[in-house]
């Protein structure tokens, strides 16, 4: 079917001063850009769609987040609204009570910063939910969360239980375990155990988290984090024609190489039902919020504690010469600056010993803290920074007390990866936060926090510069820029339509825009 979009502003993203005033799609491919009345002589059959002044653009691109997991979660009770320990054990005891057949209860989304009590619950706060049913409430962070006693005695974990390397177990000043558990070394052993008790319906939830994407423009997302389950979940689900969206797969480094060898359907980096394995992840830290990201200097108020490393310099070597040698792309988790050293450093001494990069397009995914004689590195070695832009409204006031003013304002430095030639992107790390892609735009151009603060105005950048993080720069992480991320002939008919242009609009009302419309593969998918 053929369609010609008119009457609207048309941002192509090829070019800031390009301004066609039609575009035509045939199937699932952009087939003009250019004037209306050429357009609509030559293509009279047409159906014409009238934009009414809107404004249509690429569909936008999630360069970094977990889908699996969102869908896994999107039932999940959601802690998200809870601003205190009681809010926590009311929302828990309300659906406990709703989901009488629950053996377990696995939450998310709650955030110690934003509680009352200015700190995590710990176990006592979740037995009084229940003492006989399992519990785990998930941080908005991921990276820690709290467990009740049922649960800490179905995983076996005891007060004999020693830290593993790169996580911990919270304890009281007895010694005696807390209930809180931080980074994934610690939540594998609590959660694994978990797992067969929670009770999923993975084809109805994959809908909804696919139509969570859609309802916010995305078109292409990112599977960031999967183990071989999920990969494996994945693809079964593609095969049964259940995937419509575009979903890149990244693998644990550790499960990469048997993961791949049993998607025998797949060859890397080419879509079979809407699935392409992208290439490894590895987690260097943790989260600066949480204060488990890695830095090279304490954090503030803090004599000596910078946070830790989930491993050791030969391991990231070791992960990153395997991609090489393999010819996939390896995307590590870095917040602190110690991190993203370990990385920069891992690479370059991976390169030298393979005597070539092969191209893969190393990716750092947050950068919260990434230094400029860093991204100066970064630039020669051609690493892409993926930014979690979102830090700046969402937690950048926590930042500022965490980390100390000066280094709050370069929390995710756009303006200096721009300015050296980097090809940055902005994600949102959903379930993190909502894969609200604008928000991100609206975060890089304005860079306000929470409580209303400008916080490092250096940093700002426009919004066409901003628009390049969620289209053709994203689409390039993915060695995708000759098939998404412009409007051009030959490219996907992959099209967001919005109730304003983000160009024209006041910047500060960016994030106000609504999607009104998601096309994807020339299809609506969303409207």
């Amino acid at each position: 079917m053929i369609k010609l979009y008119y009457n609207g502003d048309i941002i192509t993203m090829k070019s800031k001063n390009d301004k066609p005033s039609a575009i035509v799609t045939q199937d699932d491919e952009i087939i003009y850009v250019g004037d209306y009345e050429a357009a609509r002589n030559i293509y009279r059959e047409a159906e014409f769609v009238n934009l009414e002044g809107k404004t249509i653009m690429p569909g936008f691109i999630d360069p970094h987040s977990h889908f699996f997991q969102t869908a896994q979660s999107i039932n999940m009770c959601d802690l998200s609204e809870a601003i205190s320990f009681t809010d926590i054990v009311d929302i828990l005891s309300s659906y406990k009570e709703e989901h009488k057949e629950a053996k377990i209860i696995f939450a998310s989304g709650y955030d110690h910063n934003f509680l009352k009590e200015q700190m995590h619950p710990d176990k006592a706060v979740l037995d009084s939910v229940s003492m006989t049913i399992p519990i785990y409430i998930s941080h908005v962070s991921g990276h820690m969360g709290v467990a009740n006693s049922a649960l800490l005695k179905m995983a076996g974990i005891t007060d004999e239980t020693k830290d593993p390397e790169g996580g911990r177990f919270g304890r009281y000043n007895d010694g005696k375990l807390n209930g809180y558990i931080e980074e994934i070394p610690a939540l594998m052993q609590i959660l694994a155990p978990a797992m067969e008790f929670i009770k999923t319906d993975m084809p109805s939830q994959i809908k909804k988290a696919q139509q969570l994407y859609f309802k916010y423009g995305v078109t292409t997302v990112q599977e960031g984090a999967a183990s071989k389950q999920a990969a494996i979940g994945l693809a079964t689900l593609a095969r049964n024609r259940l995937i419509d969206i575009d979903i890149v797969t990244y693998i644990m480094d550790e499960d990469y190489a048997e993961t791949a060898s049993l998607m025998k359907d797949y060859t890397l980096g080419n879509y079979v039902n809407h699935i392409k394995i992208g290439g490894s992840k590895i987690i260097l830290d943790g989260s600066p919020q949480g204060k488990s990201a890695w830095l090279s200097k304490p954090y503030k108020n803090e004599k000596e504690y910078c946070g830790y490393a989930s491993h050791d310099l030969d391991y990231v070597v070791n992960a990153c010469m395997k991609a090489i040698k393999g010819k996939y792309q390896i995307l590590a988790h870095c917040n602190g600056d110690a991190a993203s050293e370990q990385f920069i450093q891992a690479y370059l001494e991976a390169m030298k010993k393979e005597g070539t990069d092969n191209g893969i397009r190393p990716v750092m995914i947050h950068c919260q803290t990434v230094r400029d004689d860093q991204l100066d590195r970064m630039a020669d070695i051609r690493m892409i920074p993926s930014i979690f832009v979102g830090h700046i409204y969402f937690w950048g006031d926590v930042h500022k007390k965490n980390l100390g003013i000066n280094r709050a304002e370069r929390i995710s430095p756009v303006k200096s990866a721009l300015d050296r030639g980097l090809i940055y992107n902005f994600h949102q790390d959903t379930p993190v936060t909502k894969p609200d892609m604008l928000h991100s735009v609206w975060c890089a151009v304005n860079r306000i926090t929470r409580n209303g603060d400008l916080l490092g105005k250096d940093q700002c950048i426009d919004a066409y510069d901003a628009l390049k993080g969620i289209t053709i720069n994203a689409a390039y992480e993915y060695n995708e820029e000759n098939i998404k991320g412009t409007l051009e002939t030959g490219k996907k008919a992959d099209m967001v339509i919005l109730s304003d242009n983000p160009l024209k609009i006041n910047p500060v009302e960016i994030k106000n825009i609504q999607v009104v419309t998601t096309i994807k593969n020339g299809k609506v998918v969303f409207n």
